[in-house]
């Protein structure tokens, strides 16, 4: 699995677009900036829409940040829109959700479920560089916090050391030698 430190692969797919529009969507459509990519496994299940539903809340959040929101699952653009389109909580998402039907950057990332052949919920914060910052995975039963994902993402920005459960706008720590 790609971790911290790694560089957030070359890709190229569909996506549903907020507007419900197709659009085709890499690595590059967002240069420059912040990136939160957050995978689920399969659409028209249980948890999934808790957690895609949690981050279309908290995106004007995280565009205050220079941080664009992508959702991702290896479902199909179409799946994707016919979900958006039957479930209420889903109308109005304001972020791309890729498909990697291919299975193509799951595999790339090492976050594709051995048995049965899904992105595992992982999310990964990338910095302007394509740089992979944060990676959290989770099993395919268990939702995460979006709102812990803001957190990171403002210690990140912050190039301090931020200690256990800082918030924006809280002291840092000065490391200084003893």
């Amino acid at each position: 699995m790609l971790t911290i430190g790694d560089t957030f692969p070359t890709f190229a797919a569909k996506a549903v677009n907020p507007d419900k529009q197709f659009a085709d969507v890499t690595d590059a459509s967002y240069a420059g900036k912040w990136k939160v990519y957050f995978f689920w496994p399969k659409d028209f299940t249980f948890v999934c829409p808790t957690e895609i539903a949690a981050f279309g809340k908290l995106n004007r959040e995280f565009a205050d940040r220079d941080a664009q929101v992508l959702g991702a699952s290896t479902d199909s653009e179409f799946v994707h829109l016919a979900w958006r389109n039957s479930h209420a909580d889903l109308k109005d998402l304001p972020f791309p959700m890729i498909a990697d039907l291919k299975r193509e950057l799951s595999q790339q990332l090492g976050i594709l479920d051995k048995h049965e052949g899904v992105a595992l919920r992982a999310t990964f914060i990338v910095d302007p560089q394509d740089v992979i910052r944060f990676v959290s995975v989770n099993d395919l039963n268990t939702g995460r916090n979006p709102a812990e994902v803001l957190r990171v993402l403002d210690a990140l920005q912050t190039d301090e050391l931020c200690p256990c459960n800082w918030q924006k706008g809280e002291k840092t720590l000065t490391a200084t030698a003893a």
